[in-house]
């Protein structure tokens, strides 16, 4: 098998970041040394399963969303929310799937949620059409990157500065008058060398709002980065890396989705009463990288870093019931729209009394600032050769809440404002975190075996302090609670190489995720295993991987997008549980080294997961749980395939997506799930010249209709059909 071919099947790493012209040169690998798992090599010998999605692979199909991305790995379960792929719901190996919140996420190295410790649900997730190259990692490698460490890790590697000067104009148009545009230049000298990125995206949305109005969305996302390196004569190699970005968006998004009997209707409608919903979002970021070679075989790499994210989701929460003055939510009215009939007609635009529907300003800041460094050398003792890798994160974040309720009655189709809230008199804390993690990974080769024992420490403080929502003031605190968490992390994985081709491969680690301020529960810990094997052969590609991960306390979070009328932040011990399942690749070019290639892959994973204690919770995807219930938004079938066709300067893809049903609340038998669904997209694309390529692509080539999710609030719809013309021009 070529090596394009399993790159683009995920089943083996690039070095780092590969540019359109071909494979970086080792001193370029050197300068974008960003990647937190290693080079290509590397990965075939990991003991552990590992993927990566590289640059050529993310232009084939030009995705703007991870979550088609994302879908080429197995073990790598989704829940989409709004269609685009804009607020990403990301879970490995059953880790759950809320927000981003039980995996580790980072860009180019370092943690990228507003407050990966406070709050790591926040709503941000990096550029898709800005990310050159994805690596996933599960298994006992992810206790590198951490703290958490129960399914795996993510991290998105941004756009490298290039060797020579140069850059690329990316435009396309399609459905819903939605327009990309990405765009970077810059290059790297003797000395000095930079490069500037620029996304714009907008869209009208695919939804029809009651009435009138904008279900669309912009964005605009600026990065720089400058490079200084020493000079070619010194004794030392030292290169230092400036890297600023600023991200705003403007969505028209809400939460309140459809019951049931108006998503088989019409699934792209939106209520009437979702008219006024709208998230605005500002993300600033600020990195300081330097790397110095102390040797031949040494060297240490340190960023210190800083974002700061503001956001307010100006949104419908509930609804007023006259008969007692209180609000019922808006997920309890769709699930019953005829005992709530009164409410379920004004979501969908009667007239209402006044103070009928309450809007919630969730008026959110957060900042995270840190430093760390990672110490690696290699050292042989006898026959084994050592890669030792040493690290230190030293963090603090926050999240600032800072919210109020409006109210609003509907009169001939308008919303009359009735009650105007003051900032602060629904919800005001703040939650603090502050954190010490240090890790110790060594990769041990001696003849035909790789060991890779590891363990990490994660040191964690969290304060929630709460102040009075009567006046909305910070000159009285109600209530002040801090707590400490202390966790060893340790891993262990071997690795057996049986021939060139044959790979065996195991690990087994502790996962770990830690409790949110004054939350009331434990951390949550398991015992992850997993044992596979990789065989490359010619034009062919394997990997087979079995896991477990035996929770001895599975932790649930009371969050707005997990739906449901808990208190926000408020979690659950869930006690024992146990996800197993089976992951599998294949990768095949039925022509390779032919004039026109036909590459094929195949990803497929298979889960069980369910519950191994009884208890009752208030969390609402969980409720009432027996020995033996199945976990919610867990598919028991993944699968995706591709078949391509690809000539000197054409080529064309087409991809299979099947999503399985899930059940959306804990529970055995028939029970309130998602809809299965088979999705295809099909692209193109022809090349005029060595600079210019013209694209097309088709997303959701059967127009199928299925709901995604049942949360936060009724049944949502996936993307329908939609087409995308672009230009790609390089220069």
């Amino acid at each position: 098998m070529s090596p394009s071919l399993r790159l683009a099947i995920s089943l083996a790493l690039l070095p780092t970041a590969a540019l359109a012209s071909g494979a970086p040169s080792p001193e370029l690998q050197r300068l974008d040394s960003v990647n937190v798992f290693g080079t290509a090599e590397d990965t075939q010998k990991a003991a552990g399963s590992a993927h990566y999605v590289d640059q050529e692979t993310l232009e084939r199909f030009n995705y703007r969303d991870i979550n088609r991305v994302l879908r080429q790995v197995p073990g790598v379960y989704l829940v989409e929310e709004e269609g685009y792929g804009l607020r990403p719901n990301i879970g490995i190996r059953g880790s759950g799937t809320d927000r981003n919140s039980r995996i580790t996420v980072m860009e180019d190295g370092v943690l990228i949620a507003p407050a990966p410790y406070a709050a790591p649900a926040a709503y941000y997730f990096p550029t898709m059409a800005r990310i050159d190259a994805v690596e996933i990692r599960k298994g006992s490698s992810a206790i590198q990157a951490g703290p958490r460490t129960t399914g795996g890790a993510i991290n998105l590697i941004s756009t490298p500065i290039p060797s020579e000067g140069g850059g690329e104009l990316d435009l396309s148009y399609g459905s819903d008058a939605t327009v990309l545009a990405h765009g970077w230049a810059g290059g790297m000298g003797e000395r000095f060398g930079g490069m500037v990125e620029v996304v714009r995206q907008s869209t009208n949305g695919f939804k029809q709002i009651d009435g009138g109005g904008d279900a669309g969305y912009e964005l605009n996302d600026v990065v720089a980065k400058l490079r200084w390196v020493s000079a070619p004569d010194a004794g030392v190699y030292q290169q230092l890396d400036l890297k600023v970005g600023h991200n705003t968006q403007d969505s028209n998004e809400t939460y309140l989705g459809l019951a049931d009997a108006d998503f088989r209707a019409d699934p792209n409608r939106r209520y009437a009463a979702s008219r006024l919903d709208n998230i605005q979002t500002e993300q600033n970021l600020l990195e300081l990288r330097h790397l110095i070679e102390l040797g031949d075989n040494t060297t240490l790499n340190t960023v210190a870093y800083r974002t700061e994210f503001s956001r307010n989701w100006y949104k419908l929460n509930d609804v007023l019931n006259p008969l007692n003055g209180s609000y019922v939510g808006i997920g309890t009215i769709l699930a019953d729209p005829a005992t709530w009939a009164d409410q379920y007609a004004w979501l969908t635009g009667e007239d209402s009394p006044a103070n009928a529907l309450r809007l919630r300003n969730n008026n959110r800041s957060y900042y995270a600032q840190g430093l760390q460094t990672v110490l690696g050398t290699r050292f042989a003792t006898g026959a084994a050769s050592h890669e030792l890798e040493v690290g230190l994160r030293v963090h603090r974040d926050q999240e600032d809440r800072y919210q109020d309720d409006d109210r609003y009655r509907l009169q001939g189709g308008q919303f009359v404002l009735t009650r105007d809230g003051a900032p602060g008199t629904q919800d005001n804390r703040v939650g603090d975190a502050e954190a010490l993690s240090l890790f110790v990974h060594d990769t041990i080769s001696f003849g035909k075996w790789i060991l890779t024992p590891g363990v990490r420490y994660e040191r964690i403080d969290l304060a929630s302090t709460r102040y009075s929502t009567a006046t909305g003031l910070r000159d009285v605190v109600l209530s002040k609670v801090e707590t400490e968490v202390d966790e060893v992390i340790p891993g262990f994985g071997a690795t057996y190489l049986l021939s060139d081709s044959l790979t065996l491969f195991g690990s087994v680690h502790r996962g770990f995720n830690p409790p949110g301020p004054a939350s009331g529960a434990l951390s949550e810990k398991s015992v992850n295993g997993e044992f596979g094997l990789r065989w490359n052969q010619g034009a062919t590609g394997v990997e087979l991987v079995g896991f477990v991960n035996d929770y001895s306390n599975l932790v649930g979070t009371c969050t707005a997008s997990s739906g449901g009328n808990c208190n926000l932040g408020d979690q659950f011990d869930g006690g024992e549980a146990r996800v197993s399942g089976l992951e599998a690749s294949l990768g095949y070019d039925f022509n390779e080294g032919g004039a026109v290639s036909v590459p094929f892959s195949l990803a497929y994973t298979y889960t069980q997961a369910e519950f191994r204690n009884a208890f009752v919770s208030s969390f609402e995807e969980w409720g009432t749980v027996a020995v033996g219930d199945q976990l919610p938004y867990l598919p028991e079938h993944l699968v995706h395939a591709e078949l391509g066709l690809a000539g000197e300067r054409w080529r064309l893809g087409l991809a299979a997506n099947y999503l399985d049903d899930m059940r959306t609340e804990a529970g055995s038998g028939p029970g309130e799930r998602t809809d299965s669904a088979m999705v295809w997209d099909l692209t193109g694309g022809y090349q005029l010249n060595d600079k210019i390529e013209l694209y097309a692509r088709v997303e959701n080539l059967s127009d199928e209709t299925y709901v995604v999710a049942r949360r936060p609030a009724g049944a949502r719809p996936g993307q329908p059909r939609s087409a995308f013309v672009g230009m790609r021009i390089g220069f």
